[in-house]
């Protein structure tokens, strides 16, 4: 129980600009996917799905995602400066991974359920990483939730984009954790 109580209370948000651009073997991401994959999922429906970006497929995926903010944002409200960032924003990640939830074609299931599922695998891909010292970033800027980007990768129309993993090392030390509410305020006993 120590152990995952550490990883757990070590596990930190290392965003891509803090990477160093050291790559993460390909055979590690995909055993981060297989632990992802024991993730809970009501009914069995197994919700997440992984679009794995690796090596050059990295820069070119966010160069897609800045042209996708280019053509899909109206002229009023373009920001250069947004665009910019979506197309270096993955410059020094090793690998980039789109978190999408593909509904379940249970309608008892609600689609919360699946939502919270696809989190729960994000959350196992997380603990693993920090396992291994592997930086990581959730991002959900940009077109993440923009029917565009549910086109771009091939989802249908109740499935979603949850955001965009980035994966990489940093050579900068690990923050200390902290709170901002206490504990108390978070839990009722009864």
């Amino acid at each position: 129980m120590e152990n995952i109580a550490t990883i757990i209370r070590q596990r930190r948000t290392v965003k891509p600009t803090s990477m160093n651009g050291k790559k993460i073997a390909d055979e590690t991401v995909r055993e981060l996917m297989e632990l992802a994959d024991w993730a809970p999922t009501h009914g069995l429906t197994e919700p997440w799905y992984f679009v794995v970006f690796s090596g050059d497929k990295v820069q070119e995926f966010c160069a897609e995602h800045a042209e996708l903010y280019k053509t899909f944002t109206p002229a009023a409200g373009f920001i250069p400066g947004n665009y910019d960032k979506l197309k270096t924003q993955g410059d020094l990640a090793s690998h980039l991974v789109a978190v999408c939830m593909k509904r379940g074609s249970n309608p008892k299931i609600p689609e919360i359920e699946e939502i919270a599922a696809t989190a729960c695998a994000v959350e196992n891909i997380w603990l693993a990483a920090t396992a291994q010292n592997i930086a990581m970033y959730w991002g959900s800027g940009g077109m993440t939730y923009h029917p565009a980007m549910q086109d771009h990768l091939g989802l249908g129309d109740d499935d979603k984009v949850m955001g965009f993993l980035y994966l990489g090392y940093t050579d900068e030390a690990p923050r200390p954790g902290r709170r901002v509410k206490p504990l108390d305020e978070k839990v009722k006993w009864m």
